[in-house]
């Protein structure tokens, strides 16, 4: 990764805008797996402006590395004051905006973002999870619903 992007990406990621839990959000996307352990959370606010339903304000939790931070911090500054559907159209290289073009490694990142916006507007209007509904944090420290695999090993015929 160059220089250039890096010292950018750890400036966003040192000082996230819009990041933690927002109670009176309208929309709620979750990505990622616990698996991985890359998992996006992000709410959205919408107001009424000239008669068209805009972004107010969107907020973001995650647990990823550093880029997946600060293209979520930079996405969520980015879509407000637009629509759903101005939104629904911007890609994950749109939302990494002025990170500039990200490596390929790290380009799932900014898909992870695109992906959690995509989820929370694709299920708009929705209330915010019920109470006591699990947080982002909750629900990644949770134990797997299934039991871990078993490994047998089988005996190796012996030689004679």
């Amino acid at each position: 990764m160059s220089e250039g992007i890096e010292a950018r990406i750890e400036a966003a990621a040192r000082d996230p805008q819009n990041l933690g839990e927002m109670p009176d959000a309208d929309a709620v996307g979750t990505v990622g797996s616990e698996g991985c352990g890359d998992m996006l959370r992000m709410w959205v606010k919408f107001r009424d402006e000239d008669g068209r339903r805009v972004i107010d304000r969107a907020t973001f939790q995650s647990f990823g590395c550093q880029t997946a931070i600060a293209v979520a911090s930079l996405a969520t500054q980015m879509i407000a004051g637009k629509t759903a559907s101005e939104a629904l159209s911007l890609s994950g290289e749109d939302l990494s905006g002025s990170l500039g073009p990200l490596p390929p490694m790290k380009v799932h990142c900014a898909q992870l973002v695109e992906n959690a916006l995509k989820s929370a507007l694709s299920s708009e209007p929705v209330a915010t999870p019920a109470a006591g509904a699990p947080t982002l944090m909750e629900q990644f420290s949770a134990p797997a619903a299934s039991k871990p695999s078993r490994i047998v090993f089988k005996s190796q015929p012996s030689e004679t």
